[in-house]
This record gives C-alpha cells, sequence and structure tokens, in this order.
C-alpha cells in the first residue's frame, strides 16, 4: 500500500513545582506534546544550524532546551511512552518493552507467558484499519492475539492499558477536560491508564500496513497523525478513531509522535565520520518541522496558542549514530551462549533475558562471560548490581529479566539487513533525545544538566493546574521524581 500523506512529531509538556495546585493554578488551557521518535538532542542543534527559520528553530526561540534529557532505560518505544506519559520506569510500570515475558504472573497454562504488545495484536496488520469495530475503544485490537492472565482464578485477555500498574497523565487530566493521543500500533491503547478510561479519542493506524523502511510512505503515514492533530485544533474527530467520547472543541490535552526521522535513521542513517544528516534523514526532518508548524499555525488560527504549552520530547534516540561503528550480531546467539533454559531472549541494541529458573543465574552469567567476544559484550548486569542500578528485583518481580546484556557501543542484535540503527538499549546513543518546551510567553533558556523524560508528566499536570502527586509514580516514587528545571 503506496500513502499518499504526511508525518507527524510526538511532543511532550513539561512544567513547574510539585506543590498542591488547584484548576485556577492552571497557567495553560491546553497541552500538545509530540515525540519525535528517534530524535537526538544532538540533531537539534544541527537542524537548527541548517533551518534557522524553520518550525523547530522558532519554537526554541520562545522555550527551554533541554540537552541532557534522557528517555527510559530500557530505551524501547514502549517503556519511552510510558516515561512520558506516566513518569514511572520499567521497575515500577511493569512495562520493559513491548516484547517481555511474564513468567508465572501470566500463569494461563494454555497460552505463551510471552507478553507481547506490538502490530501482532492487529486482527490484521497488513491494513490500516482491519477492525470490524473500528471505532470502539480498543476495537482495532483482536483479543484472540492477547496475552493471557490468570485473575481470580480465571485466565482473562489482558488489553494492553490492563498491562500498565501505573496511571497516566490521561487518566489524571480526563475528568477535568477531552483527551487525545496518536500512535503507530492500536497496542498504544495502553496510554489509557490501567482504568481505560484516560482517553476522549484514540487514533490508532497500522504502521506495518506500509514499507517501514521507506521514507516515502513513512511520511505518508505520519500524514495521517498530522491531520489528526489538526483535526483536533478544529474540535473534529477523523474517521476510524476509536471514541470514548465525541470532541467537542480542542482537547485539554492531545499528543502523537512522528516515524519518518526514525524510519530514517534505520535505513539511511548519518553520513560516515561526519555524522551529518543523509538526504533521507534530511527529508525526514523537513517534514516533521513543516508538520510542526502547522500545528502552531493552527493553534495561532484558533487564538489559542498563547494558551497552549507545546512540548517535543522524543521516546527514543537510535544506536548508533556514527554508522561506521555499526555491526550487527545475530541474536539467536546469546541464549545457547548461556548454556541454560532461557525462557524469553528480547534484544535490539540490547539484550534481556528471563531464565526458565532463577536458579541457573550464575552458570548463564558464566557462559555469557565466556562469549563476550563472540557477542560483542560490554556489560552483564545482574544480581545485586541489577535491583541496586534500580532495575528491580526479578525474585519478586516477574517482569523484571533476570539478566541485561550491555553490547559495544554500535552492535545491534540482529539478522535483518535493513537497518543500520536501532533503539532499545542503554547507550547515550538511544537515551539522550530531544526535548524542548515552547509557549510565546516563555523566554529562551538552555539547560545542559540531566533530566528525565519523566519529568514530563508530572510537569504537564503542573502546566493544567493539576496535582501531580495524582500519579502513582510521584505518590509512590519518593522525591526524586521532579517536574522539569524553568519551572
Amino acid at each position: 500500500m503506496h500513502l499518499k500523506l504526511q508525518s507527524c512529531a510526538v511532543s511532550w509538556v513539561l512544567l513547574a513545582g510539585l506543590a498542591r495546585a488547584d484548576a485556577d493554578d492552571a497557567k495553560y488551557k491546553h497541552v500538545a506534546f509530540f515525540s519525535i521518535d528517534g530524535l537526538h538532542a544532538s540533531d537539534v542543534p544541527k537542524w537548527v544550524s541548517a533551518e534557522p527559520h524553520g518550525a523547530i528553530a522558532s519554537l526554541l526561540k520562545t522555550g527551554y532546551w533541554y540537552a541532557g534529557a534522557l528517555t527510559s532505560a530500557p530505551s524501547d518505544s514502549f517503556p519511552g511512552i510510558v516515561n512520558l506519559v506516566s513518569g514511572a520506569k520499567p521497575a515500577q510500570s511493569g512495562i520493559w518493552y513491548d516484547d517481555g515475558y511474564g513468567k508465572l504472573h501470566f500463569a494461563c497454562p494454555w497460552h505463551q507467558r510471552a507478553v507481547v504488545y506490538d502490530e501482532t495484536k492487529d486482527y490484521d496488520n497488513t491494513k490500516l484499519w482491519s477492525s470490524p469495530n473500528p471505532t470502539v475503544v480498543g476495537g482495532n485490537i483482536d483479543p484472540a492475539n492477547l496475552p493471557q492472565a490468570m485473575v481470580r482464578g480465571e485466565c482473562i485477555n489482558l488489553y494492553p492499558h490492563q498491562r500498565l500498574r501505573v496511571n497516566t497523565i490521561f487518566e489524571v487530566v480526563h475528568p477535568h477536560g477531552q483527551t487525545a493521543y496518536t500512535d503507530k500500533h492500536p497496542a498504544y491503547d495502553m496510554v489509557r491508564g490501567p482504568s481505560g478510561k484516560g482517553l476522549s479519542v484514540g487514533y490508532f493506524p497500522e504502521i506495518q500496513s506500509v514499507d517501514t523502511t521507506n521514507v516515502t510512505q513513512i511520511i505518508g503515514y505520519d500524514t495521517l497523525h498530522v491531520q489528526a492533530f489538526l483535526d483536533w485544533i478544529d474540535g473534529k474527530t477523523p474517521a476510524n478513531t476509536e471514541v470514548q467520547e465525541a470532541l467537542t472543541g480542542i482537547p485539554k490535552l492531545f499528543g502523537g509522535n512522528f516515524q519518518a526521522v526514525s524510519v530514517a535513521q534505520k535505513s539511511y542513517g548519518y553520513e560516515p565520520h561526519t555524522v551529518a544528516f543523509t538526504p533521507q534523514l534530511t527529508t525526514a526532518l523537513t517534514f516533521v518541522d513543516d508538520s510542526l508548524g502547522k500545528v502552531v499555525a493552527a493553534l495561532q488560527a484558533k487564538s489559542v496558542l498563547h494558551d497552549t504549552l507545546i512540548i517535543v520530547c522524543g521516546k527514543h534516540g537510535q544506536t548508533p549514530v556514527d554508522p561506521t561503528l555499526f555491526r550487527r550480531v545475530d541474536q539467536h546467539l546469546i541464549a545457547p551462549a548461556a548454556g541454560v533454559t532461557v525462557s524469553q531472549v528480547t534484544a535490539d541494541d540490547v539484550a534481556l533475558l528471563w531464565l526458565a529458573d532463577q536458579r541457573d543465574l550464575a552458570k548463564a552469567v558464566a557462559g555469557l562471560e565466556k562469549a563476550r567476544a563472540t557477542l560483542a559484550i560490554q556489560d552483564i548486569i545482574y544480581g545485586d548490581r541489577l535491583r541496586d542500578l534500580g532495575f528491580g528485583d526479578p525474585a519478586k518481580d516477574p517482569a523484571v529479566p533476570d539478566i541485561i546484556i550491555v553490547p559495544d557501543l554500535g552492535v545491534v542484535y540482529t539478522t535483518s539487513h535493513a537497518k543500520i540503527a536501532e533503539h532499545g538499549g542503554l547507550s547515550a546513543d538511544s537515551r539522550n533525545v530531544s526535548c524542548f518546551v515552547s509557549n510565546p510567553s516563555l523566554q529562551k533558556r538552555e539547560f545542559d544538566g540531566p533530566v528525565s523524560t519523566a519529568q514530563v508528566a508530572p510537569t504537564i499536570l503542573k502546566a493544567l493546574g493539576l496535582d501531580p502527586n495524582e500519579l502513582d509514580s510521584v505518590k509512590h516514587g519518593g522525591d526524586d521524581l521532579d517536574v522539569l528545571p524553568g519551572f
């Protein structure tokens, strides 16, 4: 299928302190957040230099730029979006990857314990819309394709939002105003939160229905997201939208993502040694920049630009930036190297291992140590160190992997020859993402220190005059989750 459409960017809105806030404290009436998937922090100054009159350059003139922003660890799209909309890291949210594992928690004997939430959950992922009921909430997901969980002695189908252990900004905002979100698979239904009620409208065309190595086709796909943004600003609802309630105006909170940059990075990347943008990556960035300009123009036309906080904050980066570092290592070599029964290996520019028997941990680590050269292993994280680094305790939490393998920079565990970069890992290339907030009332500022994209969620609530403590991640996460600096 060839789509003649356009692309989108996912941004995220950031703001003020964590003191108790009432509705009268709201500085903004709307938050629009976008993720430009794949866009590194290092890409932004290069792009602004190349396009000083573009939309991104314009937004930065009245905004805060966070050069040290880090997304989730690991940096897969699923935990990346959870970081942004809930403020929770994987150990708290239970979301490690779109391809995770459930162990004993998912104790339905006739069902796999793998917990996969990607295009395989669709009725037919070769089509943009394959559901018999595309406008029903969750209607684009085939229940027969879902993982199952044992609940009160009964095996039930587990929708993506039911897998999430913490609430989201959409759930907090929805009682106070309408909400909307768009992303690349129906499985991003997850952002609704555990209640399933966080979105007024959700728009989830399937990206796998187009050629995901073709920048032109992905720009066409992304245009669907852009048109959804423009429709929402106009108070309209695109066809095939999952509707919990019809929009009555501009949503209080809305957002989505752009895929074009990520696809261009994976398929074409950067110029060797200089890491300048390739022509294909420039095409993708031009599309995203122009699309953000259309969103700004639409907000201005509705006289709500000054009332809207715009956030652009990527879910993930891409490894490697320098294509000369790229190296493929067959992911199928990992489990045999461990020398024990491995229930699941999830691998990109990181490898997560869930062992069938945790008593085999020492033997598995010893086997991997012997295979360091073959697997290009930089680090093996397990045991006390896994817990000390904040990844959780696999002995207590069935979602936590028993072992995390960190490969050398540039190594991707894959047999595919269709890509030269990937995300999901712990490297700076995958985690140091573009992140900025903008509004005409803000004065240009740059923050070089480290911040987390998890800080976006409480910032958004504060910006809208809501209490960040309504987030489970803030309520139960201690004092280490604050709003973004500058607010």
